[in-house]
């Protein structure tokens, strides 16, 4: 790991299990339109907004309620000159307990200041992760990016 890689930290006011639930439920969150499985180990998911950003990714380690890994397998931006900056980087959520808070330790790594997408990218994840993981974590209710074609529009976060 870097120390350029992109983190973030929140806290909550929740379990680690309720906290780590939560991020496993990546359609409750980042988008409704995550296809395939996102609670095992070894699966894979797509993640798609729009025609601006697509990406390939494969649960890559699992350690319920603490720890979980997403390799990007592919991706494709269509803002960046380099369109699979996020290929090969790893995605980390680390769940620990503090006092009776659930910490999160997010971290992107790969995700570096060196990457044409690095301020969008980590502004859209400090977002999601301040935002719509929080709420979802706190009250059950995400803001993630709607499913498209229900007539709703969403911004990238």
């Amino acid at each position: 790991m870097s120390d350029k890689d992109f983190t973030a930290t929140i806290s909550v006011d929740q379990t680690p299990e309720e906290a780590f639930d939560a991020i496993n439920n990546v359609r409750g969150w980042w988008s409704e339109n995550i296809t395939g499985g996102t609670y095992k180990l070894g699966d894979e998911f797509t993640y798609r907004y729009k025609d601006v950003h697509s990406c390939k990714l494969k649960i890559a380690e699992l350690i319920t309620p603490n720890k979980v890994v997403w390799h990007v397998l592919d991706n494709r931006f269509n803002f960046t000159k380099g369109k699979n900056e996020w290929k090969g980087t790893d995605i980390v959520f680390e769940v620990l307990k503090k006092g009776h808070m659930a910490e999160i330790r997010f971290t992107h790594r790969g995700l570096v200041p060196e990457y044409e997408c690095f301020v969008v990218c980590s502004n859209a994840w400090g977002s999601y992760l301040n935002g719509s993981l929080r709420s979802l974590i706190t009250t059950g209710k995400g803001r993630p990016n709607p499913k498209e074609g229900d007539g709703e529009e969403a911004s990238e976060r």
